[in-house]
């Protein structure tokens, strides 16, 4: 709920800084599955893997490439456009990037998660996990809150 005593420009300012914290927090772990879906590629067993799991891994990690591009994005604006009278239009912007990086890094740890079940049962159970997963970040970070919003 508002502050009706809180001035526009302190609204502004506490929604930005908002928002640089809720990233903070997703940044760590993106960056972090970024470099483990790195390292998968330089493993032994990675020449032995088939075609299919390459392709889902090599769209797992630009998906979470996308994600960190869009979830650090947010801070180079800030840093570029400080004290030039645009928090509004910077916390617009980064509000969408902010959204897109989480739907980028949602869609990263279900590709994980198949890519995983893939490499420990394989076939259509990991197919179904991959679905659990999709459906379980799907509701937790959209469809609840979306719901919640109305």
């Amino acid at each position: 709920m508002r502050d009706p005593e809180e001035s526009e420009q302190r609204r502004l300012a506490r929604n930005l800084n908002e928002l640089l914290q809720e990233l903070r927090v997703a940044q760590g772990g993106v960056q972090i599955l970024f470099g483990f879906l790195l390292a998968i590629a330089f493993s032994d067993r990675y020449e032995h893997i088939d075609g299919h799991v390459r392709v889902l891994h090599l769209i797992t990690v630009v998906l979470t490439a996308a994600a960190v591009a869009l979830l650090t994005a947010p801070a180079s604006w800030h840093r570029l456009l400080f004290r030039r009278g645009m928090r509004k239009e910077i916390i617009d912007i980064a509000n969408t990037f902010a959204i897109a990086g989480l739907v980028c890094l949602a869609l990263a740890m279900v590709g994980t998660v198949l890519l995983l079940g893939e490499a420990v049962v394989g076939g259509w159970i990991a197919i179904a996990i991959g679905v659990l997963a999709l459906v379980g970040f799907g509701m937790l970070w959209f469809v609840l809150p979306l719901l919640r919003r109305r």
